[in-house]
């Protein structure tokens, strides 16, 4: 389902981190807002500055949310950890503002696609622990970090459970996505599965099961690989299709 004309679905999209946004910063922040005009939707722009009155006046305007990725890593008191050494430095702005937007979607049975930090994020916010740090931790052989600098951008396969949304907008039980990342959920949060698996058994997405709200969240960036990946467009137009049916007119 599609908006109807002149009714574009408009998709908040947090600065990935407070610094950037006051920098200017915006090559990795503008593939965002490019992925969500792909998929037919509006995206706006949400600052980290927001007062909570703002951020709340603002919310109440949005159909869908994009939590984005970040440099930054969630502080490990908000999920009950000891700091893990090769943690990096939070963004208190960022996971303030993260938070009160998953607590009006949620609570407003709006869409969420969470992506990389945005998923680590929506765990902590759902009550989940995070693995701070896959190389030290896990000591796996598959390579999910890259800086951005050293050689391409690693990509490996990602195995979906049968039932879930990913699996059926993928049209397979497999897939190939990029990486970029060190932290990852350990355990799921209330009301979210995991739904998709590296080889190494590093979680890669998690699906929400509360309602039939539509919120997902990957462990990969889809806003990288939107230009050529099925699947990556895939995910921002079902997020704007659902955003669209959950403001559709109901009909007697």
């Amino acid at each position: 389902m599609s908006p109807a004309p002149g009714q574009k679905i408009r998709v908040g999209i947090p600065y990935r981190t407070k610094k950037e946004e006051l920098s200017n910063k915006r090559d990795a922040y503008e593939k965002y807002l490019a992925a969500v005009q792909s998929a037919g939707a509006e995206p706006v722009e949400i600052s980290l500055g927001l007062t909570p009155e703002e951020l709340l006046d603002v919310s109440h305007t949005l159909d869908a949310v994009v939590l984005t990725g970040s440099p930054a890593d969630v502080e490990p008191s908000l999920f009950h950890a000891a700091r893990n050494p090769k943690t990096a430095d939070p963004d208190a702005a960022r996971e303030r503002t993260d938070f009160a937007l998953l607590d009006h979607a949620i609570n407003e049975h709006k869409p969420v696609l969470a992506i990389c930090y945005g998923v680590q994020s929506l765990n902590v916010f759902l009550g989940g622990p995070l693995v701070q740090d896959i190389p030290s931790e896990i000591h796996t052989k598959i390579q999910h970090e890259w800086s951005g600098h050293e050689g391409p951008e690693p990509h490996h396969e990602v195995t979906f459970e049968v039932s879930s949304r990913l699996a059926q907008m993928a049209g397979a039980n497999q897939a190939r996505v990029n990486s970029s990342h060190h932290q990852s959920v350990l355990r799921p949060g209330r009301n979210l599965r995991v739904v998709a698996h590296a080889p190494d058994g590093v979680i890669e997405a998690v699906e929400w099961t509360g309602d039939a709200n539509w919120i997902v969240g990957v462990q990969w960036h889809p806003e990288r690989m939107v230009a050529a990946d099925e699947l990556s467009q895939s995910l921002f137009r079902e997020l704007a299709a659902a955003a669209a049916a959950r403001k559709a007119p109901v009909h007697s």
